[in-house]
Order: C-alpha cells, then structure tokens, then sequence
C-alpha cells in the first residue's frame, strides 16, 4: 500500500502518480467548511442549491484535507461558509492548521462568537478574523441578511481588539449601501479597524439572481470609490482602504482568482475541490472529492482544474487576443451563466460579441423600476425551491434555468 504522506500526486488518497512540473503549487486553500449559516444575505456567493450538497466533511477529513494541502505548499488557510463558527470543531481545525504552519484566516459574520469562543480559538492558533458588516446602519444592516445582527457585530468587533487581533472588516457593496461609504468608513475608524475591504458584489449565485436589484450605476461607483480614495489620503497608513471595482462595469474581464489552477483552491464543505468558489457551476466538469482523491491529484491531474489552465482551450477573439495572458479570458463561470458557453471570453471584455449584455444590464441599473422586485434571500427553503422546481426532471447540465429572471418572481418572498 502506498504511503498516505507520499509527497507526489495521487489519483486516490494515498497512491502516488507522476508529479506534472509545469504547474506551480496552489498557494492559497479556502476551506469552506459548512453552508450552515444563520444569515440569509442576498448576495451570497454559496451555490443556490446548496441545500443539495453531500454531508459535510468530518473533523478527520478536515484535517487529513489540511497536511494534503501544505505538502502541496498551501500557505494562507481561509476558513469560511456559510458560518464556519456553527462547525463545533473549528477549534480542533484550527489547532490541527497551526502545527502545520499555515497563516489562519477565520472569515465571519460574527455569529457564535462568544468571549470563550474567541478565547479558544486564540489558545488554538488563529491568526485573523474578517468581520462582515452589510451596512453602516442597523436598519439595512439586518434588512440585507434579513436576521437581526448589527449589534452583536459590533460587539463581535469590540471582542476582536480586545483579544488583540487586527480589525479587518468587510463590506459588499451594491444598489443598497454604495452610497454609504462615507458613513461605514466612519464606523470603521470608530471601531479601530486597521483594515477595510469594500468589494463591490460579483454577481454570481444569489447575486446573479438579486442581480437587477443589486447592480449600483457607474456613477454610484465612481462616488464610492472618490470617497474611498479621499479617506485613504485622510487616514493615510492608519486604516488600510481596498476598494474592488465590480467586473461589470469595466471593458477588460480579471483573472479568475488570478487565474484557472494557478494559485487558489477551495474545497467545499461536501469535499468537492475547485478551482474558485463558484466553478461547480459549470457543465460537463467534474471535479474530484476528496473522499476519493487526493488534493495532489485535483491540483496537478484531475481533467476539471486543467480544463480552463493556459490559453489552448481558447476560443475567438481570445486566442488571437494580444492581452490573453493578462487576463486568461476572464472568468469562466460568468461567461457561461451569460453566453451558455464556458469558453466564450467573458463578457465584461468590450472585444466580446456579448459585451452589449453586460452594457445593457448597467444602463438598466439607472432604471428605478428593477426595484420593485423583490429580492431572494439565501435559505435553505428558497434553495430547494430552486432545486425542485428548476432542475429535477431536467439535464444536469441544465444549469442556466437556476438563474431564469422568474425565479425572482418565484421565490422573493420565502424566508
């Protein structure tokens, strides 16, 4: 029997194959691990039919999942969701992450943590913890998770100085709070933040649904980021400002998480491995499970991590695109969710015979009647509403109908 910490590839826990030496190693692992989450944001980026997914991975796996991935040469270690704090054995990950010397990461909504929570986890090794925020306001705060958590949020944030760990906080931007920005810097220099992140949304899963709701105008986020910019030059290196534009409102797409295979992999709390966060999505992928793989194996050989990695798999105008390898066609899960084609280039690139897509959808952002609808809410019931209504008795691969404009008709009321 081949050895389990065998440093080369494997087709299946613990069996070595060749090592493949034209990839480098992933640098970064996102382990999500639940899709539990007591809030229901509209702007989630968990699969809309995650009330589907396998079981949940157990505390063994976890960690099996945790050497396999700093053999690999994993570094940074993100611990997310759903709510990562309602897995009982956070600590014991944690714990077991530390000796192996990873830099550990706990991404929250700060529910379920407590004092002696937050304790433990200092005991156990955590390095950071992000604090999501939805608003300055506790008002548009609780209406965008639709559960009430603005106060709790800032004692989570007094828990976090008080344990002496950085304040880093995070807000997604969109329609609802872009014009806020002033007000939520403000509430991030009163709460000692030495870092805030202002990522406008991306619209993918509950976002590409919430999508006419959600999407801000040019001028929106030309605002924000004029103040964001006028806020940094007021606090200089005090607090930290990063502003993430939203892709559709430029003419050039990004690198999917700095590109397909090359340094991110996240692994889902059912043990499917990925290439980003949303490429489950994709048909006529299938991407390995690590109850049945290696992550060796997923990284350097399975067919779903090197499907989009290079430039060969390349249609027009990417190949003969003087920019592909800056930005390796853009994304891949929004190419297929607006062109049905995973190898079209994205969208957002102004060279796409889809681009007016893109333009058409901000344009219509100015239009207050995309208001009137109402929103879906991440919930387990709206999640199997979606399962049940738009995927059973059809194709697999028939993704696209999870993102029909009537399921907002459909399922904006459920909570």
């Amino acid at each position: 029997m081949c050895s389990a910490s065998s440093p080369a590839p494997s087709n299946r826990v613990g069996c070595a194959v060749s090592e493949r030496r034209d990839v480098g190693p992933p640098l970064w692992l996102l382990a999500e691990l639940t899709y539990r989450c007591p809030l229901h944001c509209v702007f989630c980026y968990n699969p809309v039919d995650y009330a589907g997914q396998g079981a949940e991975l157990s505390t063994d796996d976890w960690k099996r999942v945790l050497r396999e991935g700093r053999a690999l040469g994993a570094a940074q270690l993100g611990l997310s969701g759903g709510e990562p704090l309602l897995r009982d054995d956070l600590e014991a990950i944690v714990r077991e992450a530390r000796q192996l010397g990873y830099y550990i990461n706990l991404l929250t909504s700060g529910v379920g943590l407590t004092e002696t929570r937050i304790a433990a986890l200092r005991d156990a090794g955590l390095d950071h913890i992000q604090l999501s925020f939805q608003d300055s306001t506790r008002e548009m705060n609780d209406f965008l998770s639709s559960t009430r958590t603005f106060d709790l949020k800032n004692r989570v944030a007094q828990l976090i100085k008080q344990y002496d760990y950085p304040m880093v906080l995070n807000c997604v931007l969109h329609r609802y709070n872009i014009d806020h920005v002033q007000q939520i810097l403000e509430m991030a220099e009163a709460m000692g933040a030495e870092y805030v992140e202002l990522a406008n949304t991306q619209y993918y899963s509950w976002a590409y649904l919430n999508r006419e709701q959600l999407m801000p105008t040019r001028e929106q986020v030309e605002r924000a980021e004029a103040v964001t910019d006028a806020y940094r030059e007021k606090v200089k290196a005090r607090m930290r400002l990063f502003f993430v534009p939203p892709d559709y409102h430029g003419s050039r797409p990004k690198k999917c998480t700095n590109g397909w295979g090359q340094v991110f992999m996240t692994v889902r709390a059912d043990g499917s491995v990925l290439p980003c966060h949303t490429a489950g999505m994709l048909p006529g992928l299938e991407f390995p499970n690590v109850r049945e793989h290696s992550l060796a194996w997923a990284w350097y050989d399975s067919p779903g991590f090197n499907r989009f990695r290079g430039t060969a798999w390349m249609k027009e105008p990417c190949r003969s695109c003087p920019e592909q390898e800056k930005d390796l066609g853009g994304c891949r899960c929004q190419a297929w969710m607006m062109t049905g084609d995973a190898e079209a280039a994205d969208p957002v690139c102004d060279r796409s015979p889809h681009h007016a897509q893109v333009t058409d959808m901000v344009a219509a952002a100015g239009t207050p009647a995309v208001i009137e609808r109402p929103v879906v809410f991440r919930t387990d019931r709206t999640s199997r509403a979606l399962i049940d209504e738009r995927v059973a008795g059809t194709p697999t691969a028939d993704r696209a109908r999870l993102f029909e404009p009537a399921l907002i008709a459909d399922c904006g009321g459920e909570r």
